[in-house]
């Protein structure tokens, strides 16, 4: 048998060369669980107003894995002990992170897997991995579920300051040209220390994180939250949830089997064993995408409307307001479409609704970030801020949505 170099590399457009470190983190990447990344897009359907945005979810995870090496090395330059095994342990649990997610992960949660965020689906995978790799995953699944001692390990992987979103920011403002998001990782990282256990920035790095937290808001705004790419979301959990109900109702509609297994049965954690995650692991964004295209032939009204608008991009409009939108204007507006479509109020609802959305780049009631200021004392980054907008960035900001078709106005 032929010996395989599994300490490859790979070219990033944004870091250059990243390195897988050894042989098992090799080993996870090449199992199918994980190759099925590369078939989950990383915004979603936000390529529909960002054309860049194709990137993967594959993609995101090995970035996530590079930005850990490096503060891994940053850290132990600094004199914080970590060994081998916690080493390894950070790396799997870091580019295991978003194995959970789903095609379209937010729209499939609201509306197939309704039960199951993709967290807890995270997790599910790996476990079974561990039963695969003889429980080499075990100290990894340990510190991602917060149990480990050291806390600070926890907070690389999940916290407002993490490699997730360090990766995240920068890419997405690399792939949307969404200029206002590019964090500079490299600094974040070089400024990160442990006191006491815990993940703490040094004070001269407190720029670094602001400009982070503002990129964050800015994100929000102009990438994830952008109207186009949230009424193209709204529109697909309203599609599935159209699907489900009219496969319950025993209509037959096509698309693959691991989409129609969960479009028929009501998936909870409890229930979800091995055979269920196996159907799950050969879910991805082409199942959607085909079943659209399928549906969009259908008899159902709904359902081929829908369908519709997301493959030939002419979605529902959507109007936003900072007051809250009143009842009334959907009603009329529900009652106006269906007498002119001969469909129910209540059907509808699917093309005309109301909802909000919130931001909020920094949270007070989750784990602070925190500074370490020169006098060794450490504050939480809004306190030791001299910046006013670092108060702002912490007031969670919502606003209020209605949808409704284009004809309506």
């Amino acid at each position: 048998m032929t010996h395989i170099n599994k300490l490859k590399i790979f070219n990033d457009p944004i870091y250059g060369f990243i390195s897988i470190p050894n042989e098992l983190i090799y080993d996870l990447i090449q199992h199918p669980y994980f190759q099925r990344l590369r078939r989950i897009s990383q915004m979603g359907l936000s390529y529909l107003v960002y054309p860049g945005a194709n990137h993967t979810r594959f993609h995101h995870a090995l970035g996530c894995m590079h930005l850990m090496q490096k503060a891994i090395e940053t850290l132990r330059f600094k004199g914080v002990a970590i060994s081998q095994e916690e080493e390894c342990a950070l790396l799997i649990a870091i580019l295991l992170h978003d194995i959970g997610h789903g095609p379209f992960s937010h729209a499939m949660e609201k509306s197939i897997v309704e039960d199951v965020n993709h967290e807890a689906i995270s997790l599910l995978f790996m476990n079974q991995l561990n039963d695969e790799f003889d429980g080499k995953l075990s100290l990894a699944i340990q510190v991602f579920k917060g149990e480990y001692h050291r806390k600070f390990m926890l907070q690389l992987i999940s916290s407002q300051l993490d490699m997730d979103r360090m990766d995240y920011l920068k890419r997405d403002s690399f792939y949307t040209g969404v200029a206002e998001g590019n964090v500079n990782s490299e600094r974040l990282i070089q400024m990160m220390n442990v006191v006491d256990g815990v993940l703490v920035i040094e004070e001269k790095g407190i720029y670094s994180v602001e400009k982070f937290l503002l990129s964050r808001r800015l994100m929000y705004w102009q990438a994830y939250l952008h109207k186009t790419s949230l009424v193209a979301e709204l529109i697909l959990m309203k599609v599935l949830k159209r699907a489900k109900e009219l496969t319950l109702k025993g209509v037959n509609l096509p698309c693959s089997e691991p989409l129609l297994y969960f479009m028929k049965n009501k998936i909870t954690l409890e229930n979800f064993d091995a055979e269920k995650l196996d159907l799950f692991s050969q879910l991805d964004d082409f199942d959607i995408i085909s079943a659209l295209k399928a549906w969009q032939k259908q008899d159902d009204f709904i359902l081929s409307t829908l369908s519709k608008m997301i493959i030939n991009r002419d979605l529902l409009k959507i109007k936003l307001s900072a007051e809250k939108i009143p009842m009334e204007e959907s009603q009329s507006l529900k009652e106006e479409f269906a007498e002119e479509h001969h469909i129910s109020a209540v059907d509808a609802g699917y093309f005309i609704f109301r909802g909000k959305i919130k931001n909020q780049a920094y949270s007070k009631e989750a784990e602070p970030i925190r500074i370490l200021k020169k006098d060794k004392t450490i504050e939480d980054v809004v306190e030791a801020s001299d910046q006013l907008n670092l108060k702002s960035l912490s007031k969670l900001v919502t606003k209020y949505y209605i949808c409704f078709p284009k004809q309506l106005i």
